[in-house]
């Protein structure tokens, strides 16, 4: 019987050298405790087989080297314990003499920036916003701005269309349309928003962001536009810049004009970036033509108006010194880093 009961204290004397962690403990105590199948457990179920005059000698044995077991693995299982706790507060330790990780900040992407701008300085005028819908039908983006049938802005090559009453609106001057049907002059709007053209190099996308402004009131020429123009190049290239009109042609206003403003880089003298003109082409503009004012019930004996239209992403191109549009959309890291840095 104590040879049995030494071989058991041995076994597990062996067995506890090769034990790792607090789980391999666990396990191996239930292999040696466990009240139905450990070892030292079924010793007890032995005392059936003993003989009378050895049965209590047996249970003294038997207890004894089940409460060694429990003191011992007991002691060895907190041993355990305490050196996975170190071994994870090691891992877990934070040197604080570390520098520490400096995190870029965000901004607003160039084109936001600038759309911002311009609503920021045409609101400053007195302009309301109004955004128009990106799906809209051939009346409102071609017919009601008295743009011909026959003209080449309808060519399939030009226009994304959807169905052949709808179709993704190639500028926000239909939202001028929109807001003369609802709405009787004065009427002093900015529509920014995308528009869709079939167009794609280093200077048009097939995607891009335009505002349209629109103005009209009694006795509205086309001096108002210039002396509003001026403010707006003023304010968002810098003192001392200035517009200059060229005559040409939309369908939804006459006259119109191309607008230039002066090279904000050489003053007017002369660069690469007004190519040695001395000026930058901008946006287009003009007078509202009578027949879109009429076609939304507008008299126009009694009221005139003008229009622009600006591209942002021409404005952001030409204010951060952008030669290519598809730099504003790729959202290279490091260019728009270098974009937020001016």
């Amino acid at each position: 019987m104590n040879a049995n009961l030494e071989q058991i204290k041995q076994e597990i004397l062996a067995g506890a050298e090769e034990l790792n962690s607090s789980k391999e403990v666990y396990e191996f105590k239930k292999k040696f405790l466990d009240g139905k199948t450990g070892k030292i457990g079924l010793l007890m179920k032995e005392m059936k087989n003993i003989p009378n005059e050895e049965k209590a000698a047996y249970g003294k044995g038997v207890n004894e080297l089940k409460a060694w077991a429990l003191e011992f693995l007991g002691g060895l299982d907190e041993k355990m314990k305490a050196k996975e706790l170190q071994a994870r507060y090691e891992a877990e330790k934070i040197d604080i003499s570390l520098p520490a990780e400096t995190t870029a900040e965000g901004n607003l992407h160039p084109i936001t920036l600038v759309r911002n701008e311009i609503i920021d300085i045409f609101s400053g005028m007195g302009f309301e916003i109004y955004e128009g819908p990106e799906i809209e039908t051939d009346y409102y983006n071609f017919t009601a701005l008295n743009t011909p049938q026959d003209h080449p802005a309808r060519d399939m090559q030009d226009t994304f269309y959807l169905s052949p009453e709808f179709l993704l609106r190639t500028q926000t001057s239909a939202g001028q349309i929109h807001v003369m049907e609802k709405k009787q002059p004065p009427i002093k709007i900015l529509s920014p928003g995308k528009v869709f053209r079939s167009d794609d190099d280093a200077t048009h996308s097939p995607m891009f962001t335009q505002m349209e402004g629109l103005v009209v009131d009694k006795g509205i020429t086309l001096c108002d536009l210039q002396g509003m123009l001026d403010e707006f190049v003023r304010q968002i290239y810098g003192e001392g810049t200035k517009t200059r009109l060229r005559p040409s042609y939309f369908p939804f206003t006459e006259p119109s004009v191309e607008v230039d403003c002066s090279c904000f880089e050489c003053g007017g003298k002369g660069c690469k970036l007004c190519k040695g003109t001395g000026w930058i082409e901008i946006l287009g503009a003009g007078v509202v033509n009578n027949k879109v004012l009429e076609n939304c019930g507008i008299d126009t004996s009694v009221y005139s108006g003008f229009a622009f239209g600006i591209g942002i992403e021409r404005t952001a191109m030409l204010k951060y010194g952008i030669n290519n549009i598809k730099m504003l959309f790729e959202s290279d890291i490091k260019v728009l880093n270098q974009l937020n840095d001016k």
